[in-house]
């Protein structure tokens, strides 16, 4: 039963933060696997287009850059990204401030996250544009003159999103991409193609077919493989809490080697009616053997159904609440059950309740049997 708690309150974190992902980082993302930039092949992009899981394909340029907003100054994560960005991502989702807008037509506008905004003490809509400045590519630094070595930009500030993760929300600013290439000194270069999938296509498919296309000189990567780190971290102490319960379930699994002994003990005469019938040591080992088993078994059905009872009053009512002063976006833990999850514990119980009455049968089966 804790095991299934346990297990499913990882899978529910592990689901809230990809969901908090998914509105920032594409379902693919192609990137080179030498370099910061490449350029896009256009016969590379139509044989990509012509995958028919495929529905929109966004140009991406990012690079570090430096901006000051009436001498407030911070560095910052520049990503250009290009027109169609806005209808191929759920953005929108995650704008708590402004409007989804990156030109007008005439001026240019950036989405900041949160963190970034209150360092440089603004907000969607303010009327001073923001400064931003780009080292020169290929062009030394005069130490005479420092600025002369960057590059200078301006853009509004359309609006503010936020993801409830710092990597994004104190770093990243949105911006057109030829407002990038422009600062960085590009032409057509990309630093990323990030994909969009029709609905219902099979990510890990879809994945395969675009990894054939581009070759070995492109990685593909869905979300999970974007956040690798943290999926991996949450995946790791999942697995350490689940080992430190089977050690628990070990020693107390062991408490059945008492019974079987009072077992044997109890059932003398019945032994020796069996051996009677024809009975011999190997099958009646046989039925203590599967007697202790099969106690393992019903507690590990009865405490896998209370688990899946128990997380599933948690979805439904939430009766255990985070802490008030935690910045998350639901109010209860989150719970995700997993049906290989369940199957992996009814295994492992299954495994240690088998080992733990295997050696004490054969013991008590020479001492007491013979």
């Amino acid at each position: 039963m804790a095991s299934v708690c346990t297990l499913s309150v990882f899978n529910g974190f592990q689901g809230l933060i990809a969901d908090m992902f998914s509105a920032f980082d594409p379902e693919l993302k192609i990137t080179p696997v030498k370099g910061k930039v490449f350029n896009p092949d256009t016969d590379l992009l139509l044989q990509i287009e012509d995958i028919p899981e495929v529905n929109t394909i966004v140009e991406s340029l990012e690079d570090n850059a430096y901006i000051n907003y009436r001498g407030k100054q911070s560095r910052a994560v520049l990503k250009g990204v290009s027109d169609n960005f806005s209808v191929s991502s759920d953005f929108e989702d995650i704008l708590i401030d402004g409007e989804m807008k990156l030109t007008n037509g005439v001026n240019n506008f950036a989405l900041l996250g949160l963190g970034l905004s209150y360092t440089l003490g603004v907000n969607a809509g303010f009327v001073f544009p923001l400064e931003i400045y780009a080292p020169k590519r290929n062009v030394a630094v005069n130490m005479a003159n420092p600025s002369s070595s960057l590059s200078l930009d301006y853009v509004y500030i359309g609006g503010i999103f936020r993801v409830n993760q710092p990597v994004y929300d104190e770093n990243y600013m949105i911006v057109p991409i030829d407002l990038a290439r422009e600062l960085f000194d590009y032409q057509t270069a990309v630093s990323a193609l990030e994909i969009k999938l029709k609905a219902g296509s099979r990510v890990k498919q879809v994945q395969a077919k675009i990894q054939k296309i581009v070759g070995e000189d492109f990685m593909v990567k869905d979300r999970y493989q974007q956040q690798e780190d943290t999926f991996k971290m949450i995946n790791i102490e999942k697995w350490v809490s689940f080992l430190m319960l089977c050690f628990i379930m070990l020693i107390t699994i062991f408490n059945i080697t008492s019974s079987l002994s009072m077992l044997v003990v109890e059932k003398q005469n019945d032994v020796a009616t069996l051996r009677n019938l024809g009975a011999d040591n190997r099958l009646i080992s046989r039925i203590f053997l599967f007697e202790g088993w099969m106690i393992s078994a019903i507690g590990a059905i009865f405490g896998i159904a209370m688990g899946v009872l128990i997380c599933v009053g948690q979805q439904h009512f939430g009766w255990l609440r985070l802490g008030t002063g935690l910045n998350f976006s639901v109010e209860a833990y989150p719970v995700i059950i997993s049906a290989v999850d369940l199957i992996f514990i009814l295994l492992t119980v299954l495994s240690i309740g088998f080992i733990a009455v295997f050696y004490p049968v054969r013991y008590l089966s020479r001492k007491w049997l013979n």
